[in-house]
């Protein structure tokens, strides 16, 4: 009977492994959902001839700008205006010429900028730069629970009170090996872009978003079955999600 028994428990928990595993790996693909890319539907009016020049990153936080950099961020600009109908010129188009533009744009040297209004570039009303001027952990919470005191506290009592060894063990086992974590990190990330005029170096527009992100894991455990899961939106997908919104807004100016 015993055996039987035995056997049964041995079953009950392989169901519950196996259904564990197929539930995980359903969660790990909704997880992975939120962070892939969401297009955004823009209005079908041409915009202008513009060039993406690469903006700065002014957080001096060492996390993020491991993750990205100002050309990721022209790199997301580029694809998102070209989707909103712009008519974007290329910066691998424009060559070593790029960086005399950006210096003479950021400056405002119209004489330069006249230098430019040749070939390819003949055509360009706008430049524009996406800056990030936030980027940065705001919160982070924490909490634990470790069921060692606990069991330890719960096999005496259950021992005392059975008189029998055996089940204070096998109940401060049981209670001990309970355990729990959840913690969670805010991010916050902001933006901002500026239209500046091709011919002059003026600026024409500019705009400031920010938005927050959440990571965070949890997880738990008894009895030798354990679970864990961690959420996240990655900095480079919040950073392109925020370009979105900065184009949304250029929409606009059409």
């Amino acid at each position: 009977m015993r055996g039987r028994v035995s056997v049964l428990v041995v079953v009950a928990l392989a169901l519950v492994m196996v259904s564990g595993c197929k539930s995980s790996s359903r969660r790990a693909n909704e997880i992975a959902d939120q962070t892939m890319y969401q297009p955004i539907v823009y209005s079908d009016k041409p915009g202008p001839v513009l060039v993406v020049i690469p903006g700065e990153i002014k957080s001096a936080n060492a996390t993020y700008t491991q993750k990205v950099g100002a050309n990721n961020i022209a790199d997301y600009a580029e694809l998102e205006l070209g989707q909103a109908k712009f008519q974007v010129l290329e910066r691998s188009d424009l060559g070593p010429m790029l960086q005399e533009l950006e210096i003479a744009a950021n400056l405002g040297d119209a004489t330069q900028l006249k230098k430019f209004k040749k070939g390819k570039f003949q055509a360009t009303n706008w430049l524009v730069r996406f800056d990030i001027l936030k980027a940065e952990p705001v919160a982070e919470v924490k909490t634990s629970f470790d069921g060692a005191w606990l069991g330890a506290i719960a096999g005496s009592a259950v021992g005392s009170a059975t008189d029998s060894w055996a089940a204070g063990v096998a109940t401060g086992a049981a209670v001990g090996s309970v355990h729990a974590h959840d913690a969670t990190g805010i991010w916050i990330i902001g933006m901002r872009y500026k239209v500046l005029d091709a011919n002059t170096g003026e600026q024409k527009a500019t705009g400031y978003f920010e938005d927050k992100m959440e990571m965070g894991s949890s997880g738990g455990g008894a009895l030798g079955i354990s679970r864990s899961e961690a959420k996240q939106v990655t900095l480079d997908t919040m950073t392109q999600r925020l370009v979105q919104k900065c184009v949304q807004d250029l929409d606009k100016m059409k």
